[in-house]
């Protein structure tokens, strides 16, 4: 039996929830495991580094990372509530105000933002201190391609929330954001396209960087780029490529649904 287009077996799509109750513990789930991948790839650096999720029923609230909590021990029961004031709503662990700077900003600047992510990963933090945009040098490249900026003021820790006003009007309405002299910051209107960008733009960075110090990389030409941008940098794409990586992480560290 053929099979039509409006079917499209090729292309899943995020779930959709019954119930509020549901829809927050799908966006714990996936949070924890993006901490425990972010740890598995080595983005985390000490204390540094957040990940966050707009909870569904209050939309100036959103769940991250207990301050000082190592990446690859991050639980669900871990994660903790903070409303846009910095105060925490659920939890017995400090947040760290870098994180609340930064991210209530993004939240608020970015109604169709759900998850934000951001580490000082080694080789994210490594090309953002040329202070220079990506260039289309792969297809995996290519989901950034006119899709990311450069916040080039880099005054130290972000405590201050007019900083994270900045950051957020620098990222505009792109998926991700090089901070100069500091890392990588993406996006997501879920948790695994947000984590999933900050994965695919720290290898990106990578490969950039490999490629330059081995010779004069040749660029993908800027049509064949924009489309490649659109086949593989959508919302959809982010999302779908962040789920053999969920179902590997549940597999062999299932404790981190507790």
């Amino acid at each position: 039996m053929p099979v039509t287009t409006r079917e499209k077996p090729n292309a899943p799509q995020p779930p959709t929830f019954d119930s509020i109750a549901e829809a927050r513990l799908n966006r714990q789930q996936r949070l924890a495991a993006a901490f425990r991948l972010f740890s598995r790839f080595g983005f985390d650096e000490g204390v540094a580094g957040h990940i966050t999720a707009r909870d569904p029923e209050n939309p100036n609230h959103f769940w991250v990372n207990p301050f000082g909590m190592h990446f690859g021990l991050i639980k669900v029961s871990d994660l903790i509530l903070v409303n846009h004031e910095g105060e925490v709503i659920l939890g017995d662990r400090p947040v760290n105000r870098a994180a609340f700077a930064i991210h209530s900003q993004i939240h608020a600047a970015r109604p169709d933002v759900v998850a934000a992510a951001h580490a000082h990963s080694l080789y994210g933090k490594s090309w953002s201190s040329l202070g220079r945009l990506l260039d289309p040098l792969t297809q995996d490249a290519c989901s950034f391609y006119q899709d990311h900026s450069v916040f080039e003021d880099y005054t130290g820790v972000v405590l201050d929330p007019l900083e994270g006003q900045r950051i957020a009007q620098t990222l505009g309405k792109n998926k991700a954001l090089i901070l100069q002299n500091h890392g990588l910051l993406t996006v997501g209107q879920t948790v695994d396209e947000a984590a999933w960008w900050f994965i695919a733009m720290e290898r990106s960075c990578q490969a950039q960087l490999l490629a330059e110090a081995a010779g004069k990389p040749k660029l993908i030409q800027p049509e064949s780029a924009s489309v490649a941008h659109s086949q593989v940098g959508s919302t959809q794409m982010g999302w779908f490529s962040f789920q053999p990586l969920y179902d590997m992480i549940v597999r062999q560290e299932p404790d981190l649904l507790d």
